[in-house]
């Protein structure tokens, strides 16, 4: 059976939650329904005419893209524009439109993660250049008794809750005495109705991140015996996990500057990178960003990184770079076309683990608009 779009688009968030995008940036669902059954889901880096096309060919009733197809507000739509025929072929077709952009930048094991891992940048204290979302966390605190204590901590670290750092399963747990007064319309689990009960309970404590305190809540109501469960769940004044944009990172192999600006071109499939920096420079530590990253040079010297893997780099940026000691390799902002065949197989998991008949492809075309010479 294929899947609704909006399960599809739910199984996508997943991996990259709207609400890891930057401010202001163009995301979601552009053009197009979501209220329809997708046999076929192509992902894009770009929607071009031709990426249409082979959507159509593809049977694809949606398009999920990393850039987005509408900047800004429309205030008409003459389909004689270049713009205007993308989006009529779009609509004549039923073919929806989905943008993931800074999100999946900024997603854990999103582009930055498979950039990185291409350049060879180490997991092992692996950080972000930029912070843009912090995962609060909470507090829940529940009262059980004693022959579900077991039962109900399994349900919340299955559910994400107790973890702290590298540890996880972190809970304080207290045994005590819970009472309570049965009213005539209930169905106590322990004691009788109209009669003051006195059990053995423990007090469980762990911290939950916003991002699963839904399903944390859930699964402690589901796993919990009671029909009332005592519970409080209150947010703490500590920091969370970090997601931001870009990767730095110590490479797991040393080489020099032009060692591994060949491997880049090998790594990201491309037959030119522009390089800024002495090409028998030593480089240990990396950072990547991908898209344009101009901006981002003065991120990547902050991180410790002795070159920045970034796209769109302009001549005064360039200068700037070499006046502050760290190296460039720009090797397009093309390169993020990582994510088609990464997010394909990903959502594939996700649909085959939700018995759905839907499919993802990863889009063929190659949308870089250069040509070297």
């Amino acid at each position: 059976m294929f899947a609704n779009g909006h399960t599809v688009i739910q199984l996508m968030e997943k991996l990259a939650p709207k609400h890891y995008a930057v401010e202001n940036d163009k995301i979601g669902l552009q053009l197009g329904t979501l209220n329809k059954q997708i046999g076929n889901v192509l992902i894009a880096l770009d929607v071009t005419d031709e990426v249409v096309d082979e959507a159509i060919a593809a049977g694809a009733g949606l398009i999920i893209a990393h850039h987005a197809i509408i900047f800004r507000p429309l205030t008409k739509l003459d389909t004689s524009t270049p713009a205007g025929k993308l989006y009529e072929k779009l609509i004549k077709n039923d073919i929806a439109v989905y943008i993931s952009h800074t999100n999946l930048d900024v997603a854990d094991g999103g582009i930055n993660d498979w950039l990185a891992d291409q350049i060879g940048i180490s997991a092992k204290g692996r950080q972000c250049l930029e912070e843009v979302h912090t995962d609060r966390l909470y507090k829940l605190v529940v009262f059980v008794p004693e022959s579900h204590h077991e039962q109900v901590l399994e349900a919340l670290w299955r559910s994400g809750a107790g973890e702290i750092g590298n540890y996880s399963q972190c809970s304080f747990n207290i045994k005590g005495t819970g009472t309570f007064l049965p009213g005539p319309d209930t169905n106590p689990f322990i004691g009788q109705q109209g009669k003051l009960e006195h059990a053995d309970e423990v007090r469980v404590e762990v911290i939950v991140p916003h991002s699963v305190h839904r399903k944390a809540v859930q699964a402690l109501l589901k796993a919990h015996p009671y029909e009332e469960v005592a519970y409080d769940l209150y947010a703490v004044d500590l920091k969370g996990r970090a997601f931001g944009l870009g990767r730095a990172g110590k490479l797991e192999k040393e080489a020099s500057l032009g060692e591994l600006a060949e491997r880049l071109k090998q790594a990201f499939d491309v037959p030119a990178v522009r390089v800024v920096g002495h090409l028998d420079r030593n480089i240990r530590k990396a950072a990547v960003l991908g898209g344009s990253g101009a901006r981002y040079v003065r991120h990547a010297i902050f991180a410790g990184a002795d070159v920045l893997v970034t796209g769109d780099i302009d001549y005064h940026t360039a200068h700037d770079a070499l006046a502050a000691g760290i190296a460039i390799i720009d090797p397009g902002h093309n390169i993020e076309k990582v994510m088609k065949q990464q997010v394909a197989d990903w959502l594939n998991e996700q649909l085959q683990a939700a018995k759905s008949e839907t499919k993802a492809v990863a889009s063929e075309l190659n949308t870089e608009p250069f040509t070297f010479l």
